[in-house]
């Protein structure tokens, strides 16, 4: 197997681990806090990123990258599906299935599949490992929001288990 599709898949499983281990550490009585009114909560910041690795696979295996011809309409659709999570337990099933999701995909890329080219339909491109990184990053990425989120309440403690 491709070292990089080894790297991507320990990337992917990294970051959902330390992105649940750290919401652990969310209180019951915070899943719904928000900063400001607009804000995202906890919960939805956690949905989204759970629902993320399974959009992320179907990218990966049907080569095509999501092109809403509505966007309002379709960014509607992402809000409801992230909104509807509305538990822990929920949002820590949709994480795991959709990271087990990635790791299916990733398995399943052939040589000539890590050579694909995304096309944005914006004027750019982006490659088959460009996409391959992108689960375990967007999982690290929210992290820290979540970090962030616990400061705001005064947990000032680094969660390290």
């Amino acid at each position: 197997m491709d070292p990089v599709v080894e790297t991507c898949k320990k990337s992917a499983v990294d970051g959902m681990n330390m992105f649940l281990r750290n919401f652990a550490h969310v209180p019951d009585d915070k899943l719904n806090f928000q900063v400001t009114p607009t804000a995202k909560s906890p919960l939805r910041i956690a949905a989204h990123t759970a629902l993320y690795m399974g959009r992320f696979a179907a990218m990966m295996r049907d080569r095509k990258l999501p092109s809403p011809v509505d966007l309002d309409a379709w960014l509607k659709l992402v809000e409801a599906e992230e909104t509807a999570i509305t538990t822990r337990e929920d949002m820590e099933k949709a994480f795991r299935a959709g990271t087990d999701e990635v790791l299916a995909v990733l398995d399943s890329l052939t040589p000539e599949d890590l050579e694909f080219a995304f096309d944005s339909g914006l004027g750019f491109s982006f490659s088959m490992r460009q996409m391959m990184a992108l689960p375990g990053w967007h999982a690290t990425l929210h992290t820290g929001q979540i970090d962030f989120l616990q400061t705001c309440w005064g947990d000032q403690h680094v969660h390290l288990s």
